[in-house]
This record gives C-alpha cells, sequence and structure tokens, in this order.
C-alpha cells in the first residue's frame, strides 16, 4: 500500500528546547503511511514456535486453491451478505483438526471430503470459533483424524455483514450530483482482513490460486483481480478467471455503479474506475498507469503477470492506496485530476502513487513475504520505485529531489527517535502487524536500497532484482533470499565487495539508525579519517553501533557526481584512515555523491569554510542534492550544539546564488522555524533583510506566476519562494501576490491551481479593506469545504490589526454559515501566521474571551485558543499580556478552562524561551555583522518594511 506526500515537500517546522529538536511533521506523517493504521509503539519480538499463544497458524495444512461463491445486495444499501468458501488443501503432518482463519463471519457451517478417496463421502465438521485468535477450529465430528500428504477440499457456508470501517468486505457510498446514494462494496484486505470476507489461511506466504464468483443486481458490475469469464457468467452472476498463486490480502472484488476509461500499452489493458461523472478527470490516472507499468516492467525485464491492470477510485478508503493484484485501489481524490484545477503537485503524487502500487505488482504480489518482518522487502520497493518509475516516465520531473525532501529527510528524523526499530522486525498478532506501517518499513529501506543502487552501480542492482523476481516468482521470500540474488549479480558482474551481501545488508536491516560520519582531514598528507557511531541527537551518547558504509567523494579538483558507485567501504568498525587519496589542502572536500548515501556527514570546521567559498562563487560544483542537504545536516549539527550557528548561516548566505527547488525547499524549513520564533524580537528587521537578500534574485526570475515551458521543479520552487518571501516581508512579493489576487477578484484573471494557497495568503497579508471584505464575502458564501479552509487560512494572513479583528469578530456571529469548526479556526489562523496576529488574537480575547468560552456548552475552545497562542509567544510583552488573560479568565469563568492550563502555557513559553536563549543572540548578532559594513541596514530595513503596505495599498487603488 502506499503512502501519501501530501505536500510537495515535507515541511519540518522545528522548535528546539533544552537542546533537543521538537520535530513538527506534517500531517500527512501520521503513522508514516497512508496504507493501515497504526502507532509507532511496537511490541516485545515473539518467538514463532505454534504454541498456544502464538497467532500464526500451525503448520498442518496448506491450502492449495479457493473458490468463494459470495451473494450481496448492495445496490440496495443491504449491509447483509452470504458465502461459501471451498478450499482445497492439502495435509502436511497427522492432525485432528483444521485451523483457519475468520473474523465478525457467522452461522457456520462445514464439511471436508477426500480428493484421493474414488468414492468420497463429506463428513460433517464440529466449528468452534476461537475469538482471539480469530482461528475456526474445525474437527470431523466423528473425531476422524487427517493423515500426512492427503487432499481434501474443505467447505464453509457462512454470513457476513459489510463493515462499515473502511476495512474487509465494506460498504461505501456517494451522492451525485443529484442528491441521490448511491451504494457499492469493496475490499481493504491487508493486512488481515481478508478473514473478514472469507475463511481462509490469512497470512502472506499461505499462496493459493482463487477463483471467484459473485451474485449481484443486474443493475451493478463486479469487478476483480482477473478478467471476467464470461463463458461462466450471466446477468447478475460474475464470475472470474482463476489468479495464479497469490496472498490472501491481495485479493479484491468491488461490486459498484462505477464507469471506467480504457487504455492498453505493449498488449496490456488498463481500465481506471470511478463514481459516475469523473470520468474525464480520469485520464491522467490512465495515462500514468501506462506509461508506469511499461517503465517498471523494463526495468524489472519481468513483464506484468496477469492479463490486465485496473485502478479503482474508492469513496471511503482507510488506506491511501492499495496493491491488489491487477486491481489497485485509491482514494478517490488521489486518482482525480484535470489541468483547470488540480495543482501540480497532485499531478505529481498521483503518478507517484501509481509507481508505489504499480511496484507492488512485482514486489508484494508476484513475490510476496514470508511474514510481516519483512514488510519492508515490499514496502521498501514500492516506496522506491514510486520515485524510480516516475523518474523513467517522466525524467523531465527531477522527481528525486522530491524524494531527497520527503522520504529520505524522513527517514532520518524518524530513526534518530529512541523510538526507532530495525527494518526487519518480528511480529504476529494483527495490532503488531498493523504497527509495521511506518517509516521503518516504507521510507528507511527505500532509502536503505537506493543507497545500494547507487553504490553497486544500477546494473548490479538491476540484475539482482530481476534475479530475485525471476527465481521467486509466485512464492514468498525473505531477505536473505534477496541478499543472494544481490550476491549473485554482484559477482556474474564482477562487483569486488569487502564482504558478503549478506553481511553488508543486514547491517542495516537489523539495528534500528543509521551513521554520523565525522569527516577529519590531514590537510598536511591530503588523507582523511572517518569514524563512525549511530547518529542521536546526544552528542555524548556512547552508542557503539557500526554498519558497512559506501562511500565516495568530490573535490574541487574533482567535481564529478556522475557516477555514485561507492569508491570505499567503512568496515564494520569505528574508525577508518583513508590514506590511498591525495587531496589538496585548500581543495574543498564533499562526502556523499549526489547524497545517495543514507546517513548523516559532519566535518571540520576549516572544511566547511572551504565548502562555503564555493557555494558562494560558484554553487553549481556542488550537486542541488548536496547543497539541500549540506543546509540539513549543518541544521541538525546546531541544534545539537555539534556545529556553531556560524557554520550554518555562512552556509545559507550562499542561497542568493541558488535556483534549485531540493535546497530552497530544506532551507524554508530552516528560515521559517527561526522565522517563527524571532518575529517578536526588536531586531527582527534584520533576520527579515538577510532572508530578503537570499530570496530576492531568484523570486526576480520566478515571480508570482507560472512561465509556460519552465522547468517542472519551478512549480514547486515557486510556492515555497512565495510563501517565505511574503512571510519576511518581500516588497516584491507583496505587491506582486496583491496584483495576482486582485486580478482575479475584479477582473476574472483565474490563479494557476497549483499557487492559489499562496496566492490568497501573500496577497491579503497588505491589502484594501475593500479586498479583505471581499473574500470574507466568499468565505461566508461558499459551500465548498476546500474553499472556505482556504479563505479561513488566508484571512488570518493580513498583517493589518484592523482587518484581523473583524475576521475574528466572525466566530461570535451566530448568524453567519461558519460551523463550529470554523469557528474556532479563525484565531489560529491568525496568531500562528505573525506577531501582528498573535497580538490581534490577544486584543480579540481580552474584549470577548467570555463570548468565546461560551461557543459550546461541552468542549472548551477558550481552553483550546489559549494553549495554541502561547505555542507562539516569543517575547516578554506577549508572555505578560497573555499570562494577564489568564488570570483574568481564571478569576471571572474559571470552568471554561481545564485545571492544567497554566502549568501547560507556562511549559510551551519556556520551550519557546529555551530555545531563544540558546538560538537567539548567535543567530541575530551573525547577521547584524555582516551587515555592519553597509550604511545603515537598520534604517532601510525600517523604511522598506514601512513602505511595503503603502504600496500595496496604492497598487489595489490602480485595479
Amino acid at each position: 500500500m502506499a503512502r501519501w506526500l501530501l505536500n510537495s515537500c515535507i515541511l519540518l517546522l522545528m522548535a528546539v528546547g533544552s537542546l533537543q529538536a521538537r520535530l513538527i511533521l506534517p500531517q500527512s506523517l501520521d503513522d508514516g503511511q497512508l496504507e493501515t493504521k497504526g502507532s509507532a509503539l511496537f511490541a516485545a519480538p515473539r518467538v514463532d514456535d505454534n504454541s498456544e499463544g502464538n497467532y500464526r497458524l500451525p503448520n498442518t495444512t496448506e491450502p492449495e486453491s479457493y473458490n468463494v461463491e459470495l451473494w450481496t445486495n448492495v445496490h440496495s444499501g443491504d449491509t447483509q451478505f452470504n458465502g461459501t468458501v471451498n478450499i482445497d488443501l492439502r495435509v502436511v503432518e497427522l492432525t485432528t483438526e483444521i485451523k483457519v482463519h475468520y473474523r465478525q463471519t457467522s452461522n457456520f457451517e462445514a464439511s471436508i471430503i477426500s480428493r484421493d478417496a474414488a468414492t468420497p463421502t463429506a463428513i460433517p465438521l464440529t466449528v468452534t470459533p476461537e475469538l482471539t485468535r480469530e482461528f475456526l477450529v474445525l474437527t470431523a465430528t466423528s473425531g476422524q483424524s487427517f493423515a500426512a500428504d492427503t487432499n481434501w477440499t474443505l467447505t464453509i457456508k457462512y454470513n457476513g455483514t459489510h463493515r462499515s470501517d473502511m476495512g474487509g468486505f465494506y460498504i461505501s457510498s456517494y451522492t451525485d450530483d443529484d442528491g441521490k446514494q448511491h451504494f457499492l462494496a469493496t475490499t481493504q484486505f491487508e493486512s488481515t482482513n481478508a478473514r473478514h470476507a472469507f475463511p481462509c489461511y490469512d497470512e502472506p506466504a499461505r499462496r493459493a490460486n482463487f477463483t471467484i464468483t459473485i451474485h449481484h443486481d443486474p443493475s451493478y458490475t463486479a469487478i476483480s483481480n482477473m478478467p471476467v469469464n464470461d463463458d461462466a457468467s450471466s446477468s447478475g452472476v460474475t464470475v472470474f478467471q482463476t489468479t495464479p498463486k497469490m496472498s490472501t490480502y491481495l485479493v479484491a472484488f468491488i461490486v459498484s455503479d462505477f464507469e471506467s476509461t480504457t487504455g492498453e500499452l505493449n498488449g496490456l489493458r488498463q481500465r481506471v474506475f470511478s463514481r459516475k461523472g469523473k470520468q474525464d478527470q480520469q485520464e491522467w490516472a490512465l495515462w500514468s498507469g501506462l506509461v508506469v507499468e511499461s517503465s517498471l516492467a523494463g526495468y524489472f525485464g519481468v513483464p506484468f503477470a496477469l492479463p490486465k491492470l485496473d485502478q479503482a477510485g474508492i469513496p471511503d478508503f482507510s488506506a491511501g492506496a492499495m496493491e491488489n493484484w491487477g486491481l489497485a485501489t485509491y482514494r478517490e481524490q488521489y486518482m482525480w485530476w484535470n489541468k483547470e484545477n488540480s495543482t501540480i503537485n497532485l499531478k505529481t503524487n498521483i503518478a507517484n502513487i501509481i509507481g508505489h502500487e504499480y511496484a507492488h505488482m512485482w514486489f508484494g504480489d508476484l513475490v510476496s513475504v514470508k511474514w510481516w518482518t519483512y514488510l519492508w522487502l515490499k514496502e521498501g520497493f514500492a516506496t522506491l520505485f514510486s520515485y524510480e518509475s516516475n523518474d523513467i516516465a517522466f525524467p523531465e520531473w527531477n522527481t528525486y529531489q522530491i524524494y531527497h525532501v520527503n522520504d529520505y529527510n524522513s527517514a532520518l528524523l524518524n530513526d534518530a527517535l529512541a523510538s526507532a526499530v530495525p527494518m526487519t522486525h518480528y511480529v504476529q498478532t494483527p495490532n503488531e502487524i498493523s504497527n509495521r506501517y511506518n517509516t521503518f518499513s516504507y521510507a528507511k529501506p527505500a532509502s536503505v536500497l537506493y543507497m545500494f543502487k547507487n553504490a553497486w552501480s544500477d546494473k548490479v542492482f538491476r540484475n539482482g532484482l530481476n534475479k530475485y523476481l525471476t527465481k521467486n516468482k509466485y512464492t514468498s521470500c525473505d531477505e536473505w533470499d534477496l541478499f543472494a540474488s544481490f550476491q549473485e549479480s554482484a559477482n556474474e558482474l564482477g562487483l569486488t565487495l569487502p564482504t558478503s551481501v549478506d553481511n553488508i545488508f543486514s547491517s542495516w536491516s537489523h539495528q534500528a539508525g543509521y551513521p554520523l560520519l565525522t569527516v577529519t582531514r590531514n590537510y598536511q598528507a591530503g588523507t582523511f579519517t572517518i569514524t563512525q557511531k549511530r547518529y542521536v541527537a546526544d552528542k555524548a551518547d556512547a552508542n557503539v553501533a557500526t554498519w558497512y558504509v559506501p562511500i565516495n567523494f568530490a573535490t574541487a579538483s574533482k567535481p564529478d557526481y556522475r557516477n555514485t558507485s561507492a569508491t570505499h567501504y567503512l568496515l564494520n568498525v569505528t574508525e577508518t584512515v583513508f590514506s590511498d587519496v591525495q587531496i589538496a589542502s585548500d581543495d574543498w572536500f564533499l562526502l556523499n555523491l549526489q547524497n545517495f548515501g543514507y546517513y548523516r556527514t559532519i566535518y571540520d570546521v576549516q572544511n566547511y569554510g572551504l565548502i562555503g567559498d564555493v557555494l558562494k562563487s560558484a554553487p553549481w560544483k556542488i550537486h542541488p542534492r548536496n547543497r539541500a542537504q549540506l543546509l540539513y545536516d549543518t541544521y541538525i549539527f546546531v541544534n545539537t550544539e555539534r556545529l556553531s550557528h556560524s557554520i550554518l548561516l555562512n552556509l545559507l548566505s550562499y542561497l542568493e546564488n541558488e535556483e534549485q527547488y531540493a535546497p530552497w525547499s530544506t532551507a524554508n524549513t530552516i528560515l521559517t522555524v527561526y522565522d517563527r520564533y524571532l518575529r517578536g524580537d526588536d531586531s527582527y528587521y534584520n533576520f527579515q533583510r538577510f532572508v530578503q537578500q537570499q530570496i530576492e534574485p531568484i523570486f526576480a526570475k520566478i515571480g508570482v506566476n507560472e512561465i509556460p515551458g519552465e522547468h517542472y521543479l519551478n512549480n514547486y520552487l515557486r510556492i515555497v519562494l512565495v510563501s517565505l518571501a511574503c512571510q519576511v516581508g518581500s516588497s516584491d512579493c507583496y505587491t506582486q501576490s496583491a496584483q495576482k489576487l486582485s486580478e482575479y477578484l475584479n477582473n476574472g484573471t483565474a490563479i494557476e491551481a497549483t499557487l492559489r494557497t499562496q496566492a490568497y495568503c501573500a496577497g491579503l497579508r497588505s491589502t484594501t479593506n475593500a479586498i479583505y471584505s471581499r473574500v470574507q464575502s466568499d468565505l461566508l458564501g461558499s459551500s465548498d469545504s476546500t474553499d472556505r479552509s482556504l479563505f479561513i487560512s488566508s484571512l488570518g494572513c493580513s498583517g493589518q490589526t484592523s482587518q484581523l479583528l473583524d475576521f475574528l469578530g466572525l466566530s461570535l456571529d451566530a448568524t453567519n454559515s461558519l460551523s463550529y469548526s470554523e469557528r474556532t479556526s479563525l484565531l489560529n489562523a491568525a496568531y500562528s501566521r505573525s506577531e501582528i496576529g498573535l497580538t490581534a488574537s490577544l486584543e480579540f480575547l481580552e474584549s470577548n474571551w467570555e463570548a468565546y468560552a461560551k461557543l459550546s456548552e461541552t468542549a472548551k475552545p477558550l481552553d483550546a485558543a489559549l494553549r495554541g497562542i502561547a505555542t507562539y509567544v516569543v517575547s516578554e510583552k506577549q508572555k505578560t499580556r497573555l499570562n494577564a488573560l489568564v488570570d483574568v479568565v481564571q478569576a471571572g469563568g474559571p470552568t471554561y478552562l481545564n485545571d492544567d492550563l497554566s502549568s501547560t502555557i507556562d511549559s510551551r513559553i519556556t520551550a519557546n524561551f529555551a530555545w531563544l536563549d540558546v538560538n537567539r543572540d548567535p543567530v541575530l548578532n551573525w547577521i547584524a555583522d555582516s551587515f555592519s559594513q553597509s550604511s545603515g541596514p537598520s534604517v532601510t530595513s525600517s523604511i522598506s518594511t514601512i513602505l511595503v503596505s503603502a504600496m500595496a495599498l496604492l497598487l489595489f487603488r490602480l485595479f
């Protein structure tokens, strides 16, 4: 299943308290993925011993094929279904009972018949459900046992209920444009929900053939993994061709009135299904599916194994997407795209999600995992090839820059936490299995696989995957099967490794975390030394974990990033001296070409100085992804007191020459954090000027309007630049954004969908009251929830107190169209945006706290608002004012507050002030010193800030 990239980049807003980075991850990160819901907690490893406490099925029998027949009247909204399953099974060991899985089904009638006897007779079975482990224990009523090496057909009849929680065989619905409700039944079986649709051996290694028959209303159609068997089907009865041997969790079927769009490439038919009336938005998903499948089949050298490949958009879908073999399913909004109303980010995300699910058609479907311990063996590959398939199909996208700021950095952040677990991590219960769907099964293994794809060369990696898929198709594997294929490929292609693939790769899959490489140069001898230990935030931590680490490097004398193969390895030791190199003392030195390796690197101060010099004079001599990671690693090292602020700020000062997305996205992450904390400071204008100086050259080129024929990632870059430039008060950003919004509202000049959010926020930062009121009216008059959310968020961007107070007053007007959740979101839209917004929020509550508290008789909106404001308090003035307000409320309306409000506010403000104690002076003093030779930077900046609003207001009067 797929994780969804909610944004074009991971905006990792970081706050540091007590020198520890507190990472505020994006909403899409929930538990790391969207495929299944799970917490970040992991149970202790279990022993797979088939004991009574073991949740694994015993190995006494094994399935060979299933014939599943289902009856549903979902067309009418009926939630009941009936089923019969015939399982051809083989008895492996003498047993008196047969155990299969079930979930939330009942009224079982079971019998079994020999397939070995010449004149077999059905044997009635006693069915005993075991609720905790979800076993059906089947025993012969006569007490008969089942001998080893015998073959039987087990028949179970049962009743079920279509679930409403988007799991198993569940009911969903949609409402058409005429207000009519349409029902459908669909499936979501990963990881342990196939057992809800039919009793089965619901484990990934228990592969078998499936023949599915569905009885439904003739007005509906059914689709499944395989094409329809036309000869066996009739009106209201759809029979599907038999599948190859496959895992139960990959079986899928949908009964609906969906419509489809069809295409074909290289002889493979593909269709996209979704609700009626959306066919005009299916074309991008269809086209992406066609070219992505072709790209993957070509890369692996293994054709897609089934005769057709479908995609379907489901209205209610808990997962982001699901890789059912031959029938991938998605949340419907992850499938629809049109040029007029959809963003470039969504276009990329759809292709990326399709790449993820289609990669599963090989990794997970054609070759499945032996057990959920090895979930990474399919999800890591799917994550990696969501990017690689797009890079092949759409090379102009430069998609690995997106990978870098998303999955790669997400992996590094999460894998540094104390809660990190190894990629290979044993689990057993359904809950434990569900909890494996996280960074350590997706982003980390993708990053590790990408590292070896580069270190060993694409040729060796690709050849190894071909061997793995070809040798193991229609079977289930563990990591050692993969390692064996890589080893065979390395041997065959003459790749010399310092030890076996088993040793190298397992050092990454069997332990949590990743290395911090500390590089110390001997400038006289021209050599360098690398020490390794696990990266953790506490630099004094005595962690001694080590890895087999592939490395390579560039220097001023050889700035060549094309060949990313490893030139050296760190063996599984703490320190390695590299004396077979000669690096001139005045050459900069950079480890990890294109940032292919999954580790962080820290250099000595002198080398950072040399890198800073080349970044300012010739940034193109360092690869864009290396430039991005230099900034990010340095920022992390500053937060953990491994480096000084001056090194980071010196590196950041090269940005005025930067034009690539990944470095600017990374810089935006860093500068947004600084902006949040420094915006209440009397010297904030110096920080504003510093950022403006860096951003103005590229902003002048990019602007606020899309440019026909420009580089694809410029669309991503523009989003970052508009947001950051306007946040720090860039007059050009204010003027251009105000004009863009005005031309749309007054003249109907369309705003590009990709820029709509940024254009509204930036355009409302400094605008006329007439324009501001117009957007408020649009908010109150809109029936579109997405538009209403956009308007609320953007109205909070205003830099004028009077406008903000008018906006916040909407929360108290019971006659307008705002819902309760919308009313209580207005304050956050203001106080989270700016110092002016926070001050306006305090002013509003000082006069209206009691009315705001009474917005709900059960919830405590005032309490939530005060806590939220505290998160953004960064000055003594703000602190004093907030505490005074809390005192007033506690005296006049204590019932509106929770008992722990004061302690929570104190802890949040204390954390903010702790950040300022450590970071404020080093940052602002360095910036002040950098401007010390210019004439009157403070005066110039102040005048510029004052003029910005006047310029924008004048502009609006011209339209």
